[in-house]
């Protein structure tokens, strides 16, 4: 039975349901673009080893201020949106007992009209992104124009910048196609546009770059700001060839359009925006700035207090180091964002005790997963990541420092993990007030995190290093506000998630304690056939001893999975 904003059955009221996506559906979308992320981050890994051999420090560092540049245009514009409309639930139902209307009428009682609101909500964000690019970009060129920044001297800089601003636009002109994506969880068709794009960028990009090297021409920048609108154009393209045959069949339009509600309802401004996720947009957008400043505050902070080789060797640290966070914890976080969301969803009601159940279950799943897997990246990680980029990069870049900022960055990866699920379930369930809480403890935390990067970059002359230290800092405060969040949220709803139920077996972190203190006793970057051969057997016998402790766990995640898809 359908029920009021305060949760209250009402009687007459007809359910037209369309059941949410359950585990089934999020563990494919999941996997899906884990796939996608895998191929497109190999592709730009593939991008990166050739174009190292033609880049400096220097412009591999200035390459990261307008990738800065473009993430910060985009996620003001977009990110906030994206995320209230991920709040929407998937049931829909009726006002009344008359008949639904035809499926060709645009109203807010059938999915084409909402899709429709989430399409005319998209172009909000293409209007923010106009005003953001160009704000931005002037703020940008006003600071390397000042106190005769190095960044100015390198060639095609500022055209870069500008092309990157369009690059920036163009992608936002796809997004009422994206939100339609995202809605029916299609990501098929996300993954088919963002991996061309990706391959349309790294082909242009590097291209371009040995072009300019054996004409002897100085392109600086210009090769990455020609990939990234290539990656624009290849994503718009596709993502309206796909949706546009979904909009024609499910009656409404990929271009902003009225949306007929009841009669003196007050749900859309103007007919065409939905109230209610506007005024949660502008919850998550306040919030949106202080995350991105912590998401982003490490390039912000060494793009101001630092030497353009800092920032190249902290850049390459950073994108390989991130590596595992993009390929397997983004899609997961996203995928988790929106699952949690659906699953836990307030509009029609409180959620059930069944619902809630499943919830706390995947969280504890999830997290347990990501820490046992933490401990061989705490283990592994600082002994074979420097050993891994003297390999692919050369040991230009280790002499550099940039194997020592990566062996640190393996330290990061495990508190980045946790971070993502954990505020990935406060995105999903937290109201407008304990989301404005949230942004007042994101602004103390963006404060100290600036006040400890500073110290370390500047003061203890940590360089890139520092700011991996800081970031981590950064992390541990976060995790710990969404577990107090979750316990509190959860206790509201009658259960709990006990923590100590998170922690490994004995004989897990026994052996992890172990391997740590082997590798540590290696020291050096592995060199000689010999030492490779070791490094390969204690990792052999180190993941079979977990594997076998953590049994268990790996059943039941299995058996869920073969359950769910039978």
């Amino acid at each position: 039975m359908p029920v009021d904003a305060s949760g209250v059955p009402v009687p007459g009221k007809r359910l037209n349901v369309i059941k949410p996506a359950m585990t089934t559906t999020a563990t494919t979308n999941a996997l899906l673009l884990v796939i996608q992320q895998f191929g497109s981050r190999g592709l730009t890994f593939i991008a990166n080893q050739i174009l190292l051999r033609y880049l400096s420090p220097q412009l591999l560092g200035i390459s990261s201020q307008l990738e800065l540049y473009s993430i910060t245009v985009l996620f003001f514009s977009r990110e906030s949106l994206r995320v209230s409309l991920q709040r929407q639930s998937d049931t829909l139902y009726d006002e009344d007992a008359t008949p639904p209307p035809p499926q060709r009428s645009v109203t807010d009682r059938n999915l084409a009209g909402r899709t429709q609101a989430i399409v005319n909500l998209a172009y909000v964000s293409l209007a923010l992104g106009i005003f953001a690019a160009l704000a931005i970009g002037f703020l940008f060129l006003g600071r390397w124009s000042a106190n005769n920044s190095p960044v100015a001297a390198f060639a095609y800089v500022r055209c870069s910048l500008v092309i990157y601003g369009i690059a920036s636009v163009l992608e936002l002109a796809a997004e009422p196609c994206y939100v339609v994506v995202q809605q029916r969880s299609q990501h098929g068709i996300r993954a088919i546009a963002e991996s061309l794009a990706t391959l349309a960028r790294s082909v242009v990009t590097c291209a371009s770059a040995i072009y300019a090297v054996r004409n002897g021409a100085e392109v600086g920048v210009l090769p990455f700001a020609l990939g990234q609108l290539a990656y624009a154009l290849f994503t718009c393209t596709i993502y309206y060839l796909h949706v546009i045959p979904i909009s024609s069949s499910g009656g409404f339009s990929l271009l902003p359009k009225p949306v007929k509600s009841k009669l003196g309802s007050n749900e859309y401004a103007f007919s065409y925006l939905s109230i209610s996720l506007l005024s949660l947009s502008r919850s998550f957008f306040v919030q949106s700035l202080f995350k991105h400043i912590l998401t982003q505050g490490d390039t912000f902070i060494i793009s101001v207090l630092s030497t353009p080789h800092v920032q190249g060797v902290y850049t390459l640290a950073n994108n390989y180091g991130g590596l595992v966070a993009r390929i397997l914890m983004q899609p997961v976080e996203e995928v988790s964002r929106n699952y949690f969301g659906k699953l836990l969803s307030s509009l029609q009601g409180p959620p059930t005790r069944s619902r809630i159940a499943q919830a706390v279950l995947s969280l504890r799943q999830l997290l347990y997963s990501y820490i046992v897997l933490s401990i061989f990246v705490v283990a592994l990680g600082p002994i074979t990541a420097p050993w891994l980029l003297q390999l692919v990069a050369g040991p230009r870049w280790i002499d550099a420092g940039a194997g020592r900022v990566l062996a640190a960055y393996c330290y990061y990866i495990p508190l980045l993990a946790i971070n993502g699920i954990s505020e990935a379930f406060v995105a999903a369930v937290a109201t407008e007030p304990e989301l404005h809480r949230q942004t007042a403890w994101m602004f103390v935390f963006s404060l100290a995190f600036a006040i400890i990067a500073a110290l370390l970059l500047n003061i203890a002359k940590l360089g890139a290093l520092g700011l991996v230290y800081a970031n981590c800092f950064n992390m541990v405060v976060r995790i710990t506000w969404a577990t107090i969040f979750i316990q509190s949220y959860l206790n509201r709803l009658g259960t709990d998630m006990r923590l100590d139920g998170l922690v490994p077996r004995p004989l897990t972190l026994a052996v992890g304690g172990c391997m740590v203190a082997a590798m540590i006793k290696m020291k050096e970057i592995p060199e000689g056939f010999l030492d490779i051969c070791k490094l390969g057997m204690f990792t052999v016998v180190f993941v079979s001893i977990i594997a076998m402790s953590e049994r268990k766990h790996l059943l039941e995640c299995y058996r869920k999975l073969q359950t769910k898809r039978g």
